[in-house]
Formats: structure tokens, C-alpha cells, sequence
């Protein structure tokens, strides 16, 4: 497709529109793309890197519910499978566990192949667990076997980090907040979603039938690969910056953030996993049947990530490490509160200590991650005061703070591997989550410790603004 300019009446020239051309692969691509340029953004920019945000908020949807959907269909597993509890919270695990190592490659996977066909083969890619499980899932079936299947399902995990990547290229820097958090958000929601799915398949066809979960996917898997296919588009600039990746290594504030964002992300998608399975096992009395579990499952997620995009705006306000600092206070309280009603066996102060802490992780999810441009444009500020050129200090900015993003969230979701094998332990040891709660406090109490020691504590070497 050929450029064009339009006069408009004052003699003007409009900027031409994005460039696309069709690769020899059938590939849709966008050659020119100037998101910084008002005049390009509003006439045409805009209302492409919306449709491709609105597909990509669909299919990593899809793709956080596959990868969540094993907290699902453990609550279908009863005495007629034979696993124990510990062998469920390792069925947990195990997809936390292959998404978060799949989102560093992932990552890169937009700039190597197109942010519009890697949508389309890593939503195709989701099918495979779904299938999968769908011919292996009944009774008799070995624990080995489902641990592979779900060990597959971590390939929907990968999906945000390249959604994220992507997404970020198409928006310019005063939209990127609104973008990349609508987009997280929309992602998130995911584990909520599929929760509500297994309850709607419990309440209508029994625990006999988890291959139904399963099988609701199918057709969403294909909308969402066919929907990338016809809607999407490549943008040819995008390029790995492989030696931001090396510096951002280096760079002590990359470990801080993402020892963060354990405790915030890594605690949602932890305990989204685990949440239905520490009700059964915790309270049997209560829960002795999948489908009441399954009726409070969904709400920590749900909530979660509808307050996410606050933890952001809260920030922007106040400071992301202020709003951290808080919120690592207020996680610890909710985990105390948790401890407590563990050890009376108080059902609903439980409840709401666990509701409380799946609100401030996601509250804290959007702090931390806001900190991440807030440490590096600091950086870049030092640097131009320093004399540095401020087109160089910018593009230092931008490379680093996309890089952290990525590595952030790989090693965030690790976080939810390590909330699930505290639960297997804790409950193989006493038959109660009190040690994983506990372990949870003290972490939250080591994250505050460290966020007011780096960012908050008045110190001439805190890097302002953050």
C-alpha cells in the first residue's frame, strides 16, 4: 500500500498513514509507524492500536484462563482419582512454574516474528493442553500424566509477557499507562473468568465432568487465534534490544523490582491458583463439595484485577514507592488476619483476610510496575543533568524500562510457584496452611523493609521521583 498526503483547507499537509505491506508469508505489515506524532496519531495511529489493543486484551484473556485453569479442574478430582492434596497444589504449580520461564523468550518473540502472528501461534498454542487434557482427563489417569498435561498449560502464561511487549510499540508514551493497564487487566481477569466457568460446569453438570472446563476453551482458543489473524497487524520497526536486556542484568534495581513484584504478582497468581484448593482442604467441613469452593473462587481473583489499574492511578499520585511501601504493610496485616482465622477456624474472618489479600496485591501489581519507568526516567534525568543529550538519556529510558518489564514479570510470576509449594508444604507438615502464612508475613515484612530502604528512606543517593 502506498503512502499518500492530503491537503487539507489551509493548504497543510495531514501525515500520511501507516504503511502496510503484505510480506511474502501473507504477513499484514506496517512499515511507517509514528505514534509520537500527533498529527499521524490522531488521524490515523490511534484507531489502529486500538483494534490491535482490543485482540490482544482477548487473547491474553484466554490465555491467563488456560494457564489458570488447573485451579480449576483439581476441585473435579475427588476420591475416584485418587491425589492427594499435596499432588493438587503440585498440579498447581506446575503451570505457574513453565508460563513464568516462557516469558522471557516470549518477550522477544514479538520483534522476531510480528506482534500480529506471534498473537496468532501462541493463541493457537493453547489448544494443545486443552485437547490434551481433554482425551487424558478421567479416572485412572496417572499423576505423572496430568502433570506433563498441565506443564503445557504453562504455555499461556508466556502470553502477557508478549501481549505487554507488543502493545507497548503501537501506543506513544502518554498512552502507554492506559494501554498497558487496561491490557494487564483485561489479561487478569482471565483467572476469575475460567473460576466462574468451572462453577457454571460443576452447577450444571456435576464434579463428574471436568472435561467440559476444558472442552469451553476450544472454540474461544480459535476465536481469539483467527481474531489475531484478520485484525492484527506487525509493526516492521519493533526490534529486540538485546543490549538493554544486558544492562538492565546489571543493574541492582532490576532484582529490587522484581523481588517486588514477587510479593505483589507472584502473590495474586499464587494464591489465585491455590485459593479453591486451600478452602477444600482447610475448611472440609465447610467446602465438601467442589462447587461451594468454586462459588468464592472467583471473587479474589475477580477483584484483584479490577483494582489493579488503582494501584497505577494511586502511584501517579502519590509515588509508586509510597503506594508500595503501604501496601506490603497492609498484605502483611491481611496475612496476620489470615494466620489468625486459621488458627480459630473462623471461616469468615478467613474470607475476608483472603479476600483483602488478593486486593492489595492487585493494588500493589499496579505500583510496582509503575515505579519501573519511574526508576529509569530518573535515571535519565541524572544523566542529562550530567550533560547527557536528552534524545540519548530517552531512548536509554525507554530500551531499559521495556527490558525490566519483561524480566520483572517472568521472575513476578515465579512468585506464584513458590505461594503454591509453601501451601504443599505447610499442609504435608501440619495439615493447615499456618507455616505458608506465616513464611507470606515474613516476606511481606522483608519487601516492606527493602522498598523503604532503597526508594523511601531519605538518603542523597534515592533516586527522586520513583
Amino acid at each position: 500500500m502506498t503512502t499518500t498526503t492530503e491537503p487539507t483547507g489551509e493548504g497543510l499537509t495531514v501525515s500520511p498513514p501507516a504503511t502496510v505491506s503484505v510480506a511474502p508469508a501473507g504477513g499484514r505489515w506496517i512499515e511507517d509507524w509514528r505514534p509520537e506524532d500527533p498529527v499521524f496519531w490522531e488521524h490515523t495511529g490511534e484507531r489502529v492500536a486500538r483494534r490491535n489493543l482490543w485482540f490482544s486484551i482477548f487473547s491474553e484473556h484466554i490465555g491467563f484462563s488456560v494457564w489458570s485453569i488447573w485451579s480449576v479442574i483439581v476441585l473435579f478430582l475427588g476420591p475416584k482419582y485418587g491425589f492427594t492434596p499435596a499432588q493438587k497444589f503440585l498440579l498447581t504449580s506446575t503451570p505457574t512454574l513453565v508460563g513464568s520461564v516462557l516469558r522471557i523468550p516470549y518477550t522477544f518473540a514479538v520483534a522476531k516474528f510480528g506482534g500480529r502472528n506471534w498473537t496468532v501461534v501462541s493463541a493457537a498454542l493453547l489448544i494443545v493442553p486443552l485437547l490434551v487434557g481433554i482425551a487424558v482427563l478421567k479416572p485412572g489417569v496417572s499423576f505423572g500424566t496430568l502433570v506433563l498435561v498441565a506443564a503445557i498449560a504453562g504455555v499461556g502464561g508466556g502470553n502477557f509477557a508478549s501481549s505487554m511487549a507488543n502493545i507497548n510499540a503501537f501506543f506513544p508514551e502518554r498512552k502507554k499507562g492506559w494501554a498497558l493497564g487496561l491490557n494487564a487487566g483485561g489479561g487478569n481477569i482471565g483467572v476469575a473468568a475460567v473460576q466462574l466457568v468451572g462453577l457454571a460446569v460443576l452447577a450444571a453438570a456435576g464434579k463428574s465432568h471436568p472435561r467440559y472446563v476444558l472442552a469451553i476453551y476450544v472454540p474461544l482458543v480459535v476465536i481469539a487465534a483467527v481474531g489475531a489473524w484478520l485484525a492484527m497487524d506487525n509493526l516492521a520497526q519493533a526490534k529486540n534490544e538485546q543490549r538493554a536486556m544486558r544492562d538492565v542484568v546489571r543493574d541492582a534495581h532490576t532484582w529490587v523490582i522484581s523481588l517486588l513484584y514477587i510479593g505483589t504478582f507472584g502473590s495474586f497468581i499464587g494464591f489465585g491458583f491455590a485459593f479453591g484448593q486451600v478452602l477444600q482442604v482447610q475448611f472440609k467441613a465447610d467446602f465438601d463439595t467442589p462447587i461451594k469452593a468454586a462459588y468464592l473462587t472467583f471473587l479474589g481473583p475477580l477483584l484483584g484485577s479490577l483494582i489493579r489499574p488503582v494501584g497505577g492511578v494511586l502511584a501517579d499520585r502519590l509515588g509508586g514507592s509510597r503506594v508500595t511501601l503501604v501496601n506490603f504493610f497492609a498484605m502483611g496485616v491481611s496475612a496476620a488476619v489470615v494466620l489468625a482465622a486459621s488458627k480459630q477456624h473462623s471461616l469468615p474472618v478467613f474470607l475476608i483476610g483472603f479476600i483483602a489479600l488478593f486486593v492489595f496485591s492487585g493494588v500493589g501489581n499496579g505500583s510496582t510496575y509503575k515505579m519501573i519507568p519511574a526508576i529509569f526516567r530518573a535515571k535519565a534525568n541524572a544523566e542529562m543533568a550530567a550533560g547527557s543529550p536528552r534524545a540519548a538519556a530517552d531512548t536509554l529510558f525507554r530500551r531499559r524500562s521495556g527490558a525490566l518489564i519483561g524480566i520483572a514479570g517472568a521472575i513476578g510470576a515465579f512468585g506464584g510457584v513458590l505461594v503454591n509449594l509453601a501451601f504443599r508444604q505447610s499442609f504435608l507438615d501440619t495439615k493447615t496452611g499456618d507455616r505458608a502464612y506465616i513464611a507470606f508475613i515474613a516476606f511481606y515484612a522483608v519487601c516492606f523493609v527493602v522498598t523503604w530502604a532503597v526508594y523511601v528512606r531519605p538518603s542523597s543517593r534515592k533516586l527522586a521521583g520513583v
